[in-house]
């Protein structure tokens, strides 16, 4: 009996044992989530400036190809690939034998109908002299008179065909139409070339155009930010190169097209930018950012978001400090944050960082924080 005694006491002592265990063994997250300081943001509806990116097609303000107007043999090329040249230096000598040639018999040919001209003059005064003394018909001058006015077109054609040789002479000489950089030079000297044959390009580098197209709702932004900001930042655009650097000059808006593109929904803008440096070419491209602004809007911080099956979430703080996950939708995501479309509200307590660490239902003890200010650069 009293070894039977002993057995349940030594039973009941373990049974204790084991639940103290069990209890001791089950709480550790509790305490270590009571005790968890994290920094939580409070969502605050804001106006904020959007930057968006948009493929840019760079060009010269100026490109021409520069091509022969008359056809004849590449005599000498007085420029290299790549030079920068000024408005009238030479560029390309055409052989010019045949043509001044041609301007030495239009020439003559004009002294041929001048003299003709003059002799008919002679010929009409003659013949009006015989007719006052009624030696004449009165048909004999106005045939004369005919012979005369003939001549004097002859001249005219005459001149005519000097200028077009002249200018023809001057075409052999190809000069530079404005300040540029020479292009690729496909022909050598002692080429035959066609009127009408590409001697090279020039591109006028002194300041760059780059296009670019936006969508209408996105067009709309734009004009409702350039209305409500007076000041020229709202045309203010900026560039990032091939290579992912920045464009150290600011360009400006100059135009947008009068029609939105049926087939794209889109817009067609044109900036300029200076390019004093010369670093922008024709055809390069790069990425411009447009800024936009839009009112009302919130913001959360990008470590603030965890993403479960292509679906965003956060962190929602209860009144007891609790954490609930609670899906939200964006409206676009950029750099360092996203925008809410719907899902959250202005007021609720999001985790700020951290949300490796936890999970849903722990308490924890927030930190609030200040929004830091947010980067807004379209992804």
């Amino acid at each position: 009996m009293v070894r039977f005694l002993y057995l349940n006491l030594a039973l009941m002592v373990l049974i204790s044992v084991f639940q103290t265990a069990c209890t001791t063994y089950g709480q550790p997250d509790k305490q270590s989530a009571d005790t968890l300081r994290l920094p939580v943001l409070t969502l605050q509806q804001k106006d904020t400036l959007l930057q968006t990116a948009y493929v840019a097609d760079i060009q010269a303000v100026k490109n021409v190809e520069i091509r022969a107007r008359v056809k004849g043999f590449l005599e000498s090329i007085y420029v290299d690939e790549g030079r920068l040249v000024k408005k009238g230096d030479p560029l390309f000598k055409i052989n010019d034998e045949e043509y001044k040639v041609g301007l030495s018999r239009t020439k003559a040919a004009l002294s041929n109908a001048i003299a003709a001209a003059k002799a008919s003059e002679v010929e009409v005064q003659r013949v009006q002299i015989l007719l006052d003394k009624q030696v004449v018909a009165a048909s004999e001058l106005e045939v004369a008179q005919a012979k005369l006015a003939a001549d004097n077109a002859n001249i005219e054609e005459a001149r005519a065909a000097v200028r077009s040789a002249e200018n023809h002479l001057s075409y052999t000489l190809i000069r530079a139409p404005f300040d540029g950089l020479i292009d690729r030079i496909p022909l050598k000297a002692g080429s035959l070339i066609d009127e009408g044959a590409l001697l090279t390009s020039l591109s006028d580098i002194s300041s760059m155009y780059a296009y670019f197209s936006i969508p209408e709702n996105e067009y709309l932004q734009y004009e409702r930010t350039r209305q409500s900001t007076p000041d020229q930042r709202s045309t203010e655009v900026r560039l990032t190169l091939a290579d992912g650097s920045s464009y150290p000059y600011p360009g400006k808006i100059e135009t947008v097209e009068g029609e939105i593109e049926q087939n794209t929904g889109s817009i067609d803008f044109r900036a300029r930018f200076p390019n004093p440096q010369k670093l922008l070419r024709h055809g390069a491209t790069g990425r411009l950012f447009l800024s936009s602004r839009i009112d009302d809007v919130l913001l959360i911080p990008q470590k603030s978001v965890f993403d479960i099956q292509d679906k965003s979430y956060v962190y929602v703080l209860t009144p007891d400090n609790t954490l609930k996950m609670r899906n939200f939708t964006p409206l676009t995501r950029i750099s360092g944050a996203y925008l809410v479309r719907d899902g959250v509200r202005p007021g609720e307590r999001i985790l700020f960082e951290g949300t490796q660490n936890v999970r849903e239902g722990m308490t924890i003890l927030p930190q609030s924080i200040t929004p830091d200010a947010l980067q807004t650069s379209k992804k």
